[in-house]
């Protein structure tokens, strides 16, 4: 007598995989801060062992890494997309707020992951949070440029780095404010930004 089969759940591919473990990682890390998320508890959230996790991000760190280069992905993605029909300066800062705001405030745990004390995480980690600022304040500043020809490139890169700071600070704060939408994060931002940039972009841009 032939023995009866056991059914077997189909294997999940593995940019699915990857992605689920992204997910439960980034929650873990937002929840619990990078050094006390542990990878056993990672794994049994994911539901896979925790070799699978190694084999898949080679540590923690490298993991940490791989969520923080996911975050700066869909970051650039939603700003860029949102940036890219405007026709004016003010325009520009204003679609490149609301995105950022609206981004953040769908994926706060991103947030919290991105706004941990760069001290508490390791280099790796940390370096591509930085490169997520950099990608930030160069996609605002390429664009602003566009719109103001006469300012200069040093100054349109400050102006660039001062509203991405700001952004990082009010995210922070409307964490805190959960009753503050994202609409009203950005309207702060650029009611502050936009009368340092008026001038510098009253130049009629290409």
């Amino acid at each position: 007598m032939s023995r009866p089969t056991q059914s077997r759940r189909p294997r999940m591919p593995r940019p699915e995989r990857e992605r689920q473990m992204l997910d439960i990682a980034e929650e873990v890390f937002a929840e619990q801060g990078y050094r006390a998320a542990s990878m056993d508890d990672i794994a049994e959230r994911v539901g896979v062992s925790k070799p699978m996790l190694y084999e898949y991000f080679g540590s923690k760190d490298g993991l940490l890494s791989a969520c923080v280069a996911r975050i700066r992905t869909d970051l650039y993605e939603a700003t860029q997309e949102a940036m890219a029909g405007a026709a004016s300066p003010e325009d520009v800062l204003w679609r490149g707020l609301l995105a950022y705001f609206t981004f953040m405030d769908r994926h706060n745990r991103a947030l919290a992951v991105i706004a941990q004390q760069p001290m508490l995480i390791p280099a790796a980690a940390a370096d591509a949070i930085e490169a997520t600022r950099r990608q930030q304040s160069g996609l605002t500043a390429t664009l602003l440029a566009a719109f103001a020809p006469d300012a200069s490139p040093r100054a349109v890169e400050a102006y660039a780095e001062i509203i991405i700071g700001a952004c990082e600070r009010v995210s922070i704060w409307q964490a805190r404010h959960p009753e503050v939408t994202p609409e009203e994060a950005a309207r702060h931002v650029m009611d502050f930004s936009w009368r340092g940039l008026r001038d510098a972009a009253a130049s009629p841009g290409p």
